[in-house]
């Protein structure tokens, strides 16, 4: 699968979590989200952190294609 595809697909389920949590990113579901990720602490930088989420959307993405 290409790298431009999961990058796009990454974005795709990130907002579509977004959409599905009401974007209360300080809600329940984002704060445990955030918890299980970064349990002893967030990354040392802002680039860190969005290659981190970025990471996870492109496995929520591959994930959801293995139906």
């Amino acid at each position: 699968m290409s790298r431009l595809l999961e990058f796009f697909g990454a974005f795709y389920e990130l907002a579509r979590l977004g959409l599905i949590s009401g974007f209360r990113f300080r809600g329940p579901y984002w704060t445990w989200r955030l918890h299980t990720a970064f349990g002893r602490g967030y990354p040392t930088s802002r680039w860190e952190t969005f290659k981190s989420v970025l990471d996870y959307g492109r496995w929520v993405y591959r994930m959801r294609r293995l139906r």
